[in-house]
Protein backbone atom coordinates (compact mmCIF):
# COMPACT_ATOMS: atom_id res chain seq x y z
CA UNK A 1 0.00 0.00 0.00
CA UNK A 2 1.13 3.53 -0.69
CA UNK A 3 0.61 6.68 1.34
CA UNK A 4 1.56 9.49 -1.04
CA UNK A 5 5.09 8.62 -2.12
CA UNK A 6 5.76 6.52 0.98
CA UNK A 7 5.31 2.82 1.56
CA UNK A 8 3.02 2.02 4.48
CA UNK A 9 4.89 0.31 7.34
CA UNK A 10 3.51 -3.10 8.33
CA UNK A 11 6.63 -4.45 10.03
CA UNK A 12 9.48 -2.94 12.00
CA UNK A 13 13.21 -3.73 11.96
CA UNK A 14 14.80 -3.48 15.42
CA UNK A 15 18.50 -2.81 14.82
CA UNK A 16 19.55 -4.09 18.23
CA UNK A 17 22.15 -3.06 20.78
CA UNK A 18 25.29 -3.35 18.61
CA UNK A 19 26.27 -4.46 15.10
CA UNK A 20 29.80 -5.83 15.56
CA UNK A 21 29.63 -9.64 14.96
CA UNK A 22 32.31 -10.46 17.55
CA UNK A 23 30.68 -8.36 20.26
CA UNK A 24 27.30 -9.80 19.30
CA UNK A 25 28.57 -13.31 20.08
CA UNK A 26 29.96 -12.19 23.45
CA UNK A 27 26.84 -10.19 24.34
CA UNK A 28 24.62 -13.13 23.39
CA UNK A 29 26.30 -15.30 26.04
CA UNK A 30 26.36 -12.48 28.63
CA UNK A 31 22.73 -11.44 28.31
CA UNK A 32 21.45 -14.99 27.97
CA UNK A 33 23.18 -15.62 31.30
CA UNK A 34 21.65 -12.45 32.78
CA UNK A 35 18.18 -13.49 31.63
CA UNK A 36 18.52 -17.00 33.08
CA UNK A 37 19.76 -15.59 36.40
CA UNK A 38 16.86 -13.09 36.39
CA UNK A 39 14.24 -15.80 35.90
CA UNK A 40 15.77 -18.24 38.37
CA UNK A 41 16.45 -15.54 40.99
CA UNK A 42 12.96 -14.09 40.94
CA UNK A 43 11.26 -17.51 40.84
CA UNK A 44 13.39 -18.46 43.86
CA UNK A 45 12.18 -15.36 45.74
CA UNK A 46 8.54 -16.16 44.90
CA UNK A 47 8.95 -19.82 45.93
CA UNK A 48 10.75 -18.90 49.16
CA UNK A 49 8.07 -16.40 50.20
CA UNK A 50 5.21 -18.78 49.45
CA UNK A 51 6.81 -21.72 51.28
CA UNK A 52 7.99 -19.76 54.35
CA UNK A 53 5.20 -18.90 56.86
CA UNK A 54 7.42 -16.32 58.59
CA UNK A 55 7.49 -14.32 55.32
CA UNK A 56 3.69 -14.15 55.00
CA UNK A 57 3.61 -10.45 55.87
CA UNK A 58 2.59 -7.36 53.83
CA UNK A 59 6.23 -6.47 53.06
CA UNK A 60 6.91 -9.86 51.47
CA UNK A 61 3.49 -9.92 49.85
CA UNK A 62 4.61 -6.90 47.82
CA UNK A 63 8.09 -8.36 47.30
CA UNK A 64 6.49 -11.52 45.90
CA UNK A 65 4.70 -9.44 43.26
CA UNK A 66 7.77 -7.27 42.64
CA UNK A 67 9.63 -10.47 41.69
CA UNK A 68 6.77 -11.43 39.34
CA UNK A 69 6.83 -7.95 37.77
CA UNK A 70 10.61 -8.16 37.30
CA UNK A 71 10.18 -11.45 35.42
CA UNK A 72 7.59 -9.83 33.15
CA UNK A 73 9.64 -6.66 32.74
CA UNK A 74 12.75 -8.54 31.67
CA UNK A 75 10.84 -11.01 29.49
CA UNK A 76 9.14 -8.21 27.55
CA UNK A 77 12.55 -6.95 26.36
CA UNK A 78 15.44 -9.38 26.87
CA UNK A 79 14.50 -12.38 24.63
CA UNK A 80 14.09 -10.19 21.53
CA UNK A 81 17.39 -8.45 22.31
CA UNK A 82 19.12 -11.86 22.64
CA UNK A 83 17.69 -12.97 19.28
CA UNK A 84 19.01 -9.76 17.67
CA UNK A 85 22.57 -10.76 18.68
CA UNK A 86 22.18 -13.87 16.52
CA UNK A 87 20.43 -12.26 13.57
CA UNK A 88 22.06 -8.83 13.65
CA UNK A 89 18.61 -7.27 13.54
CA UNK A 90 15.08 -8.46 14.30
CA UNK A 91 11.95 -8.00 12.19
CA UNK A 92 8.62 -7.65 14.00
CA UNK A 93 5.05 -6.89 12.87
CA UNK A 94 4.09 -3.30 13.72
CA UNK A 95 1.32 -4.57 15.99
CA UNK A 96 3.78 -6.83 17.80
CA UNK A 97 6.16 -3.92 18.28
CA UNK A 98 3.41 -1.79 19.85
CA UNK A 99 2.39 -4.77 22.02
CA UNK A 100 5.97 -5.11 23.26
CA UNK A 101 6.01 -1.45 24.24
CA UNK A 102 2.68 -1.86 26.05
CA UNK A 103 3.96 -4.88 27.97
CA UNK A 104 7.15 -3.06 28.95
CA UNK A 105 5.17 -0.04 30.20
CA UNK A 106 2.72 -2.19 32.19
CA UNK A 107 5.46 -3.93 34.16
CA UNK A 108 7.66 -0.84 34.49
CA UNK A 109 4.77 1.22 35.87
CA UNK A 110 3.66 -1.58 38.19
CA UNK A 111 7.21 -1.65 39.58
CA UNK A 112 6.97 2.08 40.40
CA UNK A 113 3.69 1.58 42.28
CA UNK A 114 4.92 -1.52 44.12
CA UNK A 115 8.07 0.27 45.29
CA UNK A 116 5.86 3.10 46.58
CA UNK A 117 3.55 0.60 48.34
CA UNK A 118 6.57 -1.05 49.98
CA UNK A 119 7.75 2.38 51.21
CA UNK A 120 4.32 2.96 52.77
CA UNK A 121 4.53 -0.46 54.39
CA UNK A 122 7.91 0.39 55.98
CA UNK A 123 6.52 3.76 57.12
CA UNK A 124 3.59 2.14 58.94
CA UNK A 125 5.77 -0.64 60.39
CA UNK A 126 8.30 1.79 61.90
CA UNK A 127 6.13 4.81 62.73
CA UNK A 128 2.97 2.97 63.86
CA UNK A 129 4.12 -0.52 64.95
CA UNK A 130 1.14 -1.12 67.26
CA UNK A 131 -1.34 -0.35 64.49
CA UNK A 132 0.59 -2.13 61.73
CA UNK A 133 -1.77 -5.10 61.40
CA UNK A 134 -4.75 -2.72 61.22
CA UNK A 135 -3.34 -0.22 58.73
CA UNK A 136 -1.71 -2.89 56.54
CA UNK A 137 -4.53 -5.41 56.55
CA UNK A 138 -4.99 -7.98 53.79
CA UNK A 139 -7.69 -5.80 52.25
CA UNK A 140 -5.40 -2.74 52.12
CA UNK A 141 -2.58 -4.81 50.58
CA UNK A 142 -4.87 -6.18 47.87
CA UNK A 143 -6.18 -2.69 47.08
CA UNK A 144 -2.62 -1.38 46.71
CA UNK A 145 -1.68 -4.37 44.56
CA UNK A 146 -4.70 -3.96 42.25
CA UNK A 147 -3.94 -0.23 41.99
CA UNK A 148 -0.35 -1.07 40.93
CA UNK A 149 -1.41 -3.34 38.08
CA UNK A 150 -4.32 -1.10 37.09
CA UNK A 151 -1.98 1.90 37.02
CA UNK A 152 0.36 -0.06 34.74
CA UNK A 153 -2.48 -0.92 32.35
CA UNK A 154 -3.75 2.68 32.26
CA UNK A 155 -0.28 4.09 31.58
CA UNK A 156 0.30 1.50 28.86
CA UNK A 157 -3.02 2.43 27.24
CA UNK A 158 -1.87 6.06 26.97
CA UNK A 159 1.24 4.87 25.08
CA UNK A 160 -0.42 2.35 22.78
CA UNK A 161 -3.52 4.50 22.29
CA UNK A 162 -1.46 7.41 20.97
CA UNK A 163 0.47 5.14 18.62
CA UNK A 164 -2.77 3.72 17.24
CA UNK A 165 -3.74 7.21 16.06
CA UNK A 166 -0.61 7.52 13.91
CA UNK A 167 0.10 6.39 10.35
CA UNK A 168 3.50 4.81 9.76
CA UNK A 169 5.36 5.05 6.46
CA UNK A 170 8.84 5.40 4.95
CA UNK A 171 11.73 3.99 6.98
CA UNK A 172 10.85 1.08 9.25
CA UNK A 173 14.14 0.81 11.18
CA UNK A 174 14.33 1.41 14.94
CA UNK A 175 17.77 2.22 16.35
CA UNK A 176 17.13 0.49 19.67
CA UNK A 177 17.13 -3.02 21.15
CA UNK A 178 13.36 -2.95 21.80
CA UNK A 179 10.29 -1.05 20.64
CA UNK A 180 10.40 2.16 22.66
CA UNK A 181 8.06 5.12 22.15
CA UNK A 182 10.43 7.82 20.72
CA UNK A 183 11.82 5.68 17.86
CA UNK A 184 8.31 4.45 17.02
CA UNK A 185 6.96 8.01 16.85
CA UNK A 186 9.83 8.88 14.46
CA UNK A 187 8.46 6.32 11.99
CA UNK A 188 5.17 8.22 11.78
CA UNK A 189 4.37 10.13 8.60
CA UNK A 190 1.47 11.96 10.30
CA UNK A 191 3.25 13.70 13.15
CA UNK A 192 0.86 14.34 16.02
CA UNK A 193 2.21 16.36 18.94
CA UNK A 194 -0.19 14.74 21.41
CA UNK A 195 1.33 11.34 20.59
CA UNK A 196 4.59 12.51 22.18
CA UNK A 197 3.33 14.75 24.98
CA UNK A 198 0.51 12.58 26.36
CA UNK A 199 2.63 9.49 27.21
CA UNK A 200 5.39 11.76 28.57
CA UNK A 201 2.93 13.47 30.93
CA UNK A 202 1.44 10.13 31.98
CA UNK A 203 4.79 8.43 32.65
CA UNK A 204 6.37 11.54 34.18
CA UNK A 205 3.43 12.03 36.55
CA UNK A 206 3.64 8.44 37.77
CA UNK A 207 7.39 8.70 38.37
CA UNK A 208 7.04 12.00 40.26
CA UNK A 209 4.05 10.87 42.36
CA UNK A 210 5.47 7.48 43.34
CA UNK A 211 8.92 8.94 44.06
CA UNK A 212 7.27 11.69 46.17
CA UNK A 213 5.43 9.03 48.21
CA UNK A 214 8.70 7.14 48.74
CA UNK A 215 10.66 10.25 49.77
CA UNK A 216 7.95 11.47 52.18
CA UNK A 217 7.68 7.98 53.71
CA UNK A 218 11.42 7.86 54.36
CA UNK A 219 11.49 11.37 55.79
CA UNK A 220 9.02 10.25 58.46
CA UNK A 221 10.85 6.95 58.89
CA UNK A 222 14.13 8.80 59.46
CA UNK A 223 12.48 11.10 62.01
CA UNK A 224 11.11 8.10 63.92
CA UNK A 225 14.46 6.29 63.85
CA UNK A 226 16.31 9.36 65.19
CA UNK A 227 13.82 9.59 68.09
CA UNK A 228 14.63 6.04 69.21
CA UNK A 229 16.75 5.86 72.35
CA UNK A 230 18.17 2.40 71.68
CA UNK A 231 21.06 2.17 69.22
CA UNK A 232 20.13 -1.44 68.57
CA UNK A 233 16.54 -0.38 67.86
CA UNK A 234 17.73 2.24 65.37
CA UNK A 235 19.96 -0.27 63.61
CA UNK A 236 17.19 -2.89 63.42
CA UNK A 237 14.65 -0.37 62.11
CA UNK A 238 17.00 0.98 59.46
CA UNK A 239 18.19 -2.49 58.41
CA UNK A 240 14.61 -3.39 57.40
CA UNK A 241 14.70 -0.51 54.90
CA UNK A 242 18.15 -0.90 53.32
CA UNK A 243 17.11 -3.46 50.70
CA UNK A 244 14.17 -1.35 49.59
CA UNK A 245 16.24 1.83 49.55
CA UNK A 246 18.88 0.15 47.40
CA UNK A 247 16.26 -1.08 44.90
CA UNK A 248 14.58 2.36 44.78
CA UNK A 249 17.91 4.16 44.23
CA UNK A 250 18.90 1.88 41.36
CA UNK A 251 15.52 1.95 39.61
CA UNK A 252 14.60 5.63 39.98
CA UNK A 253 18.20 6.74 39.58
CA UNK A 254 18.35 5.38 36.04
CA UNK A 255 14.74 6.19 35.08
CA UNK A 256 14.99 9.82 36.16
CA UNK A 257 18.17 10.33 34.14
CA UNK A 258 16.02 10.02 31.03
CA UNK A 259 13.75 12.83 32.24
CA UNK A 260 16.33 15.13 33.89
CA UNK A 261 18.79 15.38 30.98
CA UNK A 262 17.31 17.32 28.01
CA UNK A 263 16.19 15.11 25.13
CA UNK A 264 18.37 17.05 22.70
CA UNK A 265 21.46 15.68 24.48
CA UNK A 266 20.24 12.08 24.33
CA UNK A 267 22.34 10.10 21.88
CA UNK A 268 20.94 6.71 20.77
CA UNK A 269 23.84 5.02 22.59
CA UNK A 270 23.04 6.87 25.84
CA UNK A 271 19.37 5.89 25.65
CA UNK A 272 20.30 2.26 24.97
CA UNK A 273 22.66 2.05 27.95
CA UNK A 274 20.19 3.63 30.40
CA UNK A 275 17.29 1.54 29.07
CA UNK A 276 19.45 -1.58 29.27
CA UNK A 277 20.16 -0.99 32.92
CA UNK A 278 16.60 -0.49 34.16
CA UNK A 279 14.90 -3.05 31.90
CA UNK A 280 17.47 -5.87 31.93
CA UNK A 281 20.05 -5.46 34.72
CA UNK A 282 17.89 -4.25 37.64
CA UNK A 283 15.38 -7.16 37.40
CA UNK A 284 18.40 -9.47 37.81
CA UNK A 285 19.83 -7.51 40.76
CA UNK A 286 16.63 -7.21 42.83
CA UNK A 287 16.57 -10.86 44.06
CA UNK A 288 20.17 -10.48 45.26
CA UNK A 289 19.42 -7.14 46.93
CA UNK A 290 16.46 -8.58 48.85
CA UNK A 291 18.22 -11.82 49.80
CA UNK A 292 21.80 -10.77 50.57
CA UNK A 293 20.80 -7.65 52.54
CA UNK A 294 17.81 -9.11 54.39
CA UNK A 295 18.22 -11.24 57.53
CA UNK A 296 14.63 -12.55 57.44
CA UNK A 297 15.00 -13.80 53.87
CA UNK A 298 18.37 -15.42 54.63
CA UNK A 299 16.92 -17.11 57.73
CA UNK A 300 13.88 -18.34 55.78
CA UNK A 301 16.18 -19.68 53.05
CA UNK A 302 18.31 -21.49 55.64
CA UNK A 303 15.22 -23.13 57.20
CA UNK A 304 13.83 -24.11 53.78
CA UNK A 305 17.14 -25.70 52.70
CA UNK A 306 17.38 -27.53 56.03
CA UNK A 307 13.80 -28.79 55.60
CA UNK A 308 14.49 -29.99 52.04
CA UNK A 309 17.71 -31.78 53.07
CA UNK A 310 16.03 -33.56 56.00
Amino acid sequence: METGNHTSVTEVIVLGLIEDPTLCSIFFVVFLGIYIVTILGNISIITLIRRSPQLHTPMYFFLNHLAFVDIGYSTSVTPIMIVSFLRGRTTMPLGGCIAQLGSDVIFGTAECFLLAAMACDRYVAICFPLLYSTYMSSRVCIVLLVASYLGGCMNASSFTGCLMTLSFCGSNEINHFFCDLPPLVKLSCTHVYIAEISPAISAGSIIVITLFIIVISYVYILQSILKMFSTEGRHKAFSTCTSHLTAVTLFYGTVTFVYIIPKSSHSPEYVKVVSLFYTVVIPMLNPFIYSLRNKEVKEALRKLIKKIIH
